[in-house]
């Protein structure tokens, strides 16, 4: 019996993912669990594997095509066995239906996934060229025929479309920006202690400064449940779960990493899911619940040499925390001026639900945590 496998929703609001590689051919045998196929969703890259075993009957798609959420992805059945597609089927029914009106399927495009990266590197649409290659497939000289003729910016611009993950942060930054009244606090702190400890920890392996920022978070997080909340029109939703997202420079753009009860796992624990994650991010082999639903999110700004800012608060958030990179400044200790390394923290907060008064207490909390970390391990 034939087994449709149709592309599930496998992330946040998910409507259609890319083709990255397929890893069997039809007529292939596969197992059950053997993962088939590498698609691309807004963040992350993410195996799909085959609930069936028998052999490929059908491909969805081409490398570098897009399938719709509920499309039919791969086909696995019996040996000899024949599937038709559905919508292959409907068209022929309608042909053969005088009183029918339906439009015939589409024609599928033929081009190789390099010319169809290239066509989306050049904001050019496929469907309308005329393939000058064998069979009528599309070239690369096809493609940037076509990107010429259209260009209307002349030789000094250059347009381009935003890539699937950089058009999804655009649209989340827009409206966490637009909905979310955004109050930023900034104070500096004594980064003394900090670096001390991440300096003696990192000795015995990969250990991320986050990890000692969560430590200094997480005890605030729980006396000041505001700040690890969501607001739902008038509704406060107080989580009693930590879970921390953790800000991840990529060559694609900005990702965050989440990791689930934090507060539950050791400082070696989170210090290595945090490297584990972040690596994973920057190869783009995440999984969908990798990336979603962090309920506070630290970035380590510093990291990429940045000092202060005004962090944007995800959605579904009220807060975030930037640590800027520490620069030795002249500091008053005891009375003497001694040069110390310093870092700017910034906090941004919801104003809907946080006032004034809370977010410099709990801003005043974190200081206090961060300059005394050595006491805190």
């Amino acid at each position: 019996m034939a087994n449709e496998f149709r592309l599930p929703d496998i992330g946040e609001g998910l409507t259609d993912a890319e083709i990255v590689e397929w890893h069997v051919k039809a007529g292939d045998e596969v197992t059950t669990d053997q993962g088939l196929v590498d698609m691309e969703t807004a963040k992350a890259v993410v195996e799909i594997t085959s609930p069936f075993a028998g052999v490929v009957l059908h491909l969805g798609g081409d490398d570098g095509d897009t399938v719709n959420v509920g499309d039919v992805l791969f086909v696995v059945g019996e040996a000899g066995e024949e599937w038709e597609e559905v919508a292959s089927r409907e068209s022929r029914v309608a042909s053969e239906d005088p009183a029918s009106q339906r439009p015939a399927s589409p024609v599928a495009v033929k081009a190789t996934p390099m010319v169809r990266k290239l066509a989306r590197d050049q904001g050019v649409d496929l469907a309308p060229i005329t393939g000058s290659g064998p069979g009528g497939s599309i070239t690369r000289d096809d493609v940037l025929g076509a990107g010429s003729a259209s260009a209307t910016l002349g030789d000094r611009e250059e347009r381009k479309q935003l890539s699937r993950m950089r058009r999804t942060i655009s649209a989340n930054m827009t409206r966490s920006w637009q909905e979310i009244p955004h109050v930023t606090v900034q104070a500096d702190i004594d980064a003394t202690r900090l670096l001390a400890a991440h300096r003696s920890l990192k000795e015995t392996g990969p250990f991320p400064l986050e990890t000692l920022i969560a430590t200094a978070v997480l005890p605030l997080l729980v006396e000041f449940p505001a700040f690890n909340a969501a607001l739902d029109g008038d509704d406060v939703i107080y989580k009693q779960h930590y879970d921390l997202g953790f800000a991840v420079h990529t060559d694609e753009g900005l990702l965050v990493v989440v990791t689930r009860d934090s507060d539950q796992k050791s400082t070696a624990d989170l210090a290595a899911e945090i490297a584990g994650l972040a690596t994973r991010a920057k190869e783009r082999h995440l999984q969908p619940d990798d990336v979603a639903g962090q309920t506070f999110t630290i970035s380590n700004i510093g990291a990429i040499g940045a000092g202060g800012g005004t962090p944007i608060i995800p959605w579904g958030t009220t807060a975030i925390l930037s640590l800027g990179r520490a620069k030795d400044t002249p500091v008053v200790r005891n009375g003497d001026i001694v040069v110390a390394p310093v870092a700017p923290m910034n906090l941004s907060y919801d104003h809907r639900l946080i006032d004034g008064a809370l977010g410099q207490e709990f801003l005043a909390g974190l200081v206090a945590n961060l300059e005394g970390i050595n006491e805190r391990l």
